[in-house]
């Protein structure tokens, strides 16, 4: 059956960091095959019996070009120029890479292939899900409610003195109730909080609202040199190193969750923390995560202040604003906020996951700084990590 408009219409409805990360590894290591898996961390979601229309969905993505004025638009972007853009010029997604079951209750989605021709799929994937059961569960809910709980968001923002100097964006696209109300979140609220609401991860978005994009890397990429890496216990410098090389500068946010904060900090040296601007935080407590980072730059004699920390773990615009409050003088925050902006209807959201598990056919793993988040296939190479980066115990 052929769909009569699709999810995804364009791929420029993925992250920043997506398309950064895929010109790294076209780069850097180009060869390299990796393994995705899906999984849907909200308990007694029965989304399998909607396999078929997600198969379908996912089908159509084989059909989409980066356009002319897309490619225009990434031109004027200076860390994506260059041969990447040739590149994407003749990209295609390939719905073979993509493999789509059912076991019970459950939907088994994985993705297998060239890393720099499979790691896209993984947004579409998550959007498509969503949007394909919401519309299914809540065929005749409108947006009312949504709006409303909009509105007050942004009175908050506008209205609490707490928020004056408050900066933050949106990093909602991957549990989004739909595109329609991703493309209407965002738009509201750059027109009603100017300088406090600074741009989007979404590069269709920040393309049709002239916006900034916003996004540097995410746990795959560091993930993926442990087994690119020729030691282990390097894999995380070596992610680094090559970032640098990659973008001599530009896109200076390091995130540091991968295995850890303990063991981020331990390979954060001088000429890691001279090189780049700010840190990201996406698990574990937050405050306890700066003063943590903190610490260590005074301990190499770096102002933290001349730092940014990116803060994006499952915050609402309430939690933002209490965390900026403690953190603003020591240190400079900002705040990437998601699913309570692009999926807060009153009810619960989905929370859903995609991510790598094997590179080059070894298994690789995210150690998560709070509980639940860690992902792993094999659990003899999770405690020879957990060992080697001298993690104590999984979270």
């Amino acid at each position: 059956m052929k769909l009569d408009k699709p999810i995804i219409e364009s791929l420029m409805d993925t992250d920043r960091y997506k398309l950064s990360m895929q010109k790294t590894f076209l780069h850097h290591h180009p060869g390299a095959f990796a393994k995705y898996r899906f999984k849907c961390r909200s308990f007694g979601a029965d989304i399998s019996g909607y396999a078929d229309e997600i198969r379908e969905e996912v089908a159509s993505l084989d059909s989409l070009r980066f356009s002319a004025q897309e490619l225009d638009y990434l031109r004027t972007i200076p860390s994506l120029t260059g041969d990447y853009l040739d590149f994407l010029r003749i990209f295609r997604l390939d719905d073979s890479f993509v493999h789509i079951d059912t076991l019970g209750p459950e939907l088994v989605i994985e993705v297998e292939g060239p890393i720099v021709h499979t790691m896209l799929f993984e947004l579409y994937v998550l959007q498509i899900v969503q949007e394909v059961f919401t519309r299914n569960q809540y065929p005749e809910e409108g947006y009312t409610e949504a709006e409303r709980r909009l509105e007050q968001k942004i009175a908050y923002l506008r209205e609490n003195p707490a928020a004056r100097g408050f900066r933050y964006a949106d990093f909602g696209g991957r549990r989004r109730e739909s595109r329609q109300w991703h493309d209407y979140t965002v738009q509201r609220q750059a027109e009603a909080l100017p300088g406090t609401f600074l741009g989007t991860s979404n590069m269709w978005l920040a393309m049709k609202h002239g916006l900034t994009p916003i996004g540097t890397m995410a746990h795959e990429y560091l993930q993926a040199f442990q087994a690119l890496g020729p030691r282990l216990l390097d894999s995380q410098k070596i992610a680094l190193e090559t970032w640098v090389k990659e973008f001599r500068g530009d896109l200076g946010v390091a995130l540091t969750d991968v295995v850890g904060m303990d063991a981020f900090l331990r390979d954060l040296d001088l000429y890691f923390a001279k090189l780049f601007d700010g840190f990201r935080h996406d698990s574990g407590c937050p405050y306890q995560w700066t003063e943590k980072l903190v610490r260590r730059l005074k301990e190499l004699q770096i102002d933290p202040r001349t730092k940014t920390a990116v803060y994006s773990d499952g915050l609402t615009v309430e939690s933002a604003v209490a965390l900026y409050g403690a953190v603003k003088e020591s240190i400079i925050p900002f705040f990437g906020i998601g699913t309570h902006l692009t999926n807060d209807f009153g009810r619960p959201p989905l929370n859903l996951v995609m991510k790598m598990v094997e590179c080059n056919g070894q298994p690789v793993a995210k150690i998560s700084d709070s509980p639940g988040k860690c992902m792993c296939d094999n659990p003899d190479f999770l405690r020879y990590l957990m060992q080697v980066f001298q993690v104590a115990a999984v979270a």
